[in-house]
């Protein structure tokens, strides 16, 4: 599985509440969310996630256990999260939903030019290759599929 996008830097500790706030969580739509996600860290943030790649530092997705903050991330059409390390919840609600996670430590600049293969474990950063943590072939394979439910579906 593959993704490429422009690169969008973040810092280390990202949690949750800064991904998407708790008060956009009354409502389940979406777009809502897709709309104001990292809004009390940037409010411009959101319109550059479409096509784009997160890279982040240590203990990506910190803080509550809600899958809406990897809900918001897909749904604004991020393609991966790249990260030193993700928080164990968030890294594996990502999974669930579809959403490529890479523990990688990489160099980022905002905007810089991310490609990454989870099957062969690497990200690249302008061209500078960086070794990617193997996922297993399960998560690999659920990823494939959109998330947990379609992969559940599709091996009936």
């Amino acid at each position: 599985m593959q993704g490429v996008g422009p690169a969008v830097c973040l810092g280390n500790d990202i949690d949750t509440d800064l991904i998407i706030a708790g008060r956009y969580l009354r409502t389940k739509d979406r777009s809502v969310w897709a709309e104001h996600v990292f809004e009390d860290l940037d409010p411009a943030l959101a319109g550059r996630l479409s096509g784009a790649i997160i890279v982040a530092g240590r203990n990506m997705g910190c803080g509550s256990s809600r899958e809406q903050a990897v809900v918001a991330l897909r749904e604004a059409g991020v393609v991966g999260v790249v990260a030193e390390s993700f928080a164990r919840i968030f890294f594996r609600n990502a999974v669930n939903v579809g959403l490529p996670v890479i523990e990688a430590s990489v160099a980022c600049t905002d905007r810089a030019f991310v490609a990454f293969d989870l099957d062969a474990g690497w990200v690249e950063v302008d061209g500078e290759r960086y070794p990617a943590r193997p996922l297993s072939a399960r998560m690999v394979a659920i990823l494939r599929a959109g998330g947990l439910v379609p992969y559940w579906r599709s091996s009936r």
